[in-house]
C-alpha cells in the first residue's frame, strides 16, 4: 500500500513579523491538534502526519496538504484551527480512494468552504510532444 502522508505548514500564521513566535503559530497549534486527535484514531497506521516548513499560501493560512505515490495530492488552504477533526475524515476518504480522487459532495462540509486544489500525479501525466 501506497504511502500517505498529511502536511501540516508549522508556519502559517495570519500575522507574519519577527515577533511572531512560529513554534506557537497557528499552523503548529493546527498539527498539535491534529496529532493528539491522530493517537486515538483508527487509521494512525495508514496515514502519517507530518510538520513542515512553509507550504507558500501565506495569505491563506492555515494550510494542509495530502500526498501519496501514484495519487493526487490535495492542498487545502485557510482551514480553521477547529477543524482537524474534519481533516481526519478528509484523510480516510483519501486513504480509501484508489487515485486519490474525492467526489466534492463527499468532502466534509466542514472543509467545504476553505480553498483546494487538486494536482494529479506524476504517473497521470504524459507528454504531449
Amino acid at each position: 500500500m501506497a504511502k500517505h502522508v498529511m502536511s501540516v505548514c508549522k508556519y502559517c500564521n495570519a500575522v507574519h513579523s519577527k515577533e511572531v513566535n512560529y513554534e506557537q503559530s497557528e499552523g503548529a497549534t493546527l498539527y498539535q491538534e491534529l496529532t493528539k486527535l491522530h493517537q486515538d484514531w483508527v487509521h494512525k497506521n495508514d496515514l502519517e502526519i507530518r510538520s513542515v516548513g512553509c507550504l507558500w499560501t501565506c495569505d491563506r493560512p492555515c494550510s494542509v496538504s495530502f500526498s501519496a505515490t501514484d495519487k493526487a495530492t490535495y492542498v487545502l488552504t485557510q482551514v480553521p484551527l477547529s477543524q482537524a477533526a474534519a481533516l481526519l475524515e478528509f484523510g480516510e476518504l483519501y486513504l480509501k480512494s484508489k487515485a486519490g480522487d474525492i467526489p466534492w459532495k463527499q468532502i466534509p462540509e466542514a472543509l467545504q468552504a476553505v480553498d483546494k486544489a487538486k494536482v494529479p500525479p506524476l504517473s497521470a501525466l504524459t507528454s504531449q510532444d
